[in-house]
């Protein structure tokens, strides 16, 4: 235990050792001032000289640097720097920050120190560096460890396995969507857990930071690492492609409730559904189901407006009653614009031409199998949303003769509320309208056997 302890500790604080004893960036001045200087250069910069004489004057020197002209290409600029005993050349660009790959940078001097860092790591742990994130030590580090303090906090909700659902035709009957024979096949109980995959930033951090994937030290002198910025790990970029999909979002980082990614909302709240899908429909079939035009009818923006704001504000204590809002088109039209406002639809984009294939299927059963596997690819929390919400149409189509609100006229308004194309083409998303509407008017009329 104490030798792994010893062990632990030394790797942990190997990179951050490296990272004080990389060579300091020594810059080589011109003589004499250049007048084809860029403005964003300083004195480092030495015009049009060859390989040759920046290797003259940077020689001897470790982490010296000046920038010159390019002999081969008029008006590109290279940066050569002497490391390992040898001088190297970068191609230098500027777009109001000085880079040479990914990093944007203030300055020169920041771009080569962090430069000299990164080469002297590579150089003097390339092996470590290949191993860290597989090294077995490290099973009782970083983020493992990290997983295991908020192993409580998790979204482990019983829930049942979507509906596996097989059409049979009646042969004694003429075929029709009416007649047709359902089978269903209900699947066992299980701990459904939404899975999230993080929302990583480049990030720069001050101070010494530490991955809290693999324990190392995050070196670099800006953008050391990635952060996600739904539940705040802080990881090297090379850790995150390793990092499990399984992001808990911290409540604290969630700014807004509209226009919130849906898995990210539910997994903070620790719902199986956006409370803004919940509140607003016990609102609506409280005192709305016989309203007439239902969903149709606009209510006034400034007061949908003013429901958004009260979401994102005060969150599941948002005050939606009669007493503040008499008018139930306001709720059901906050409702929509929920929704519509997703950044991924609750019908997702991966699966948006599935549903839409599925629609022209002209055999009633065999579009209605289409659709099933279709819902059966959504992530979890879009499908529950999903479902949830097809229960409350199904339930307002009930209402028909009062509110005049059908399952088609409900396929016109939701349509391209719950489906939107992943590319934003004008004429495909009129030509998809009509199979949106009706793909919607489909859930509603068989929502008890395609959930």
């Amino acid at each position: 235990c104490t030798t792994f302890s010893n062990k632990q500790a030394q790797s942990k604080h190997l990179m951050y050792q490296l990272q004080q004893e990389a060579p300091r960036p020594k810059r080589i001045t011109c003589p004499q001032e250049m007048e084809s200087r860029p403005k964003y250069y300083g004195r480092e910069f030495h015009g049009l000289i060859s390989r040759e004489r920046a290797d003259e004057l940077l020689a001897g020197t470790e982490g010296a640097y000046l920038i010159r002209e390019s002999q081969r290409q008029t008006g590109t600029y290279t940066l050569a720097l002497r490391f390992g005993g040898q001088t190297l050349n970068y191609r230098l660009f500027y777009d109001g920050k000085h880079f040479v790959g990914e990093k944007r940078f203030e300055s020169v001097h920041d771009l080569v120190t962090d430069g000299l860092i990164t080469l002297y790591i590579e150089t003097k742990a390339a092996e470590y560096i290949a191993k860290m994130t597989t090294n077995t030590i490290y099973q009782h580090l970083g983020y493992t460890s990290l997983l295991r303090d908020k192993i409580t906090q998790r979204l482990n909700r019983t829930c049942s396995e979507p509906k596996k659902v097989t059409f049979q035709q009646d042969e004694k009957i003429s075929p029709s969507p009416l007649s047709r024979r359902t089978t269903i096949k209900d699947g066992p109980e299980k701990h459904c857990n939404y899975e999230k995959i993080h929302n990583f930033k480049v990030h720069t951090f001050r101070g010494p930071h530490w991955c809290e994937y693999c324990a190392n030290f995050m070196w670099g002198l800006i953008a050391q690492g990635v952060r996600c910025s739904d539940c705040g790990l802080n990881v090297h970029k090379q850790c995150s492609k390793l990092v499990p999909s399984d992001c808990q979002p911290d409540l604290r980082r969630i700014k807004k409730v509209f226009s919130c990614d849906l898995t990210t909302l539910v997994k903070a709240h620790n719902t199986p559904r956006p409370m803004v899908l919940d509140m607003c429909i016990k609102e609506i079939e409280h005192r709305g189901l016989t309203s007439e035009g239902l969903y149709r009818v606009s209510g006034f923006t400034e007061h949908i407006e003013d429901v958004r704001l009260a979401f994102d504000r005060d969150g599941e204590k948002a005050d939606i009653s009669a007493n503040m809002y008499p008018d139930i088109n306001i709720i059901a039209g906050a409702l929509k614009l929920y929704l519509r406002d997703l950044p991924i639809s609750v019908i997702t984009y991966d699966v948006y031409s599935k549903f839409i294939q599925a629609a022209k299927i002209t055999d009633p059963d065999s579009r209605l199998e289409a659709v099933h596997d279709g819902l059966l690819q959504l992530p979890p929390a879009h499908y529950e949303t999903l479902r949830y919400l097809m229960t409350h149409l199904k339930r307002v189509t009930m209402y028909e003769k009062d509110n005049y609100m059908n399952s088609e006229n409900l396929g016109i308004v939701f349509g391209p509320t719950l489906m939107q194309p992943p590319d934003q083409n004008t004429l495909a998303t009129l030509n998809d309208m009509r199979y949106q509407k009706l793909i919607v008017q489909l859930l509603i009329e068989h929502e008890d056997i395609l959930f």
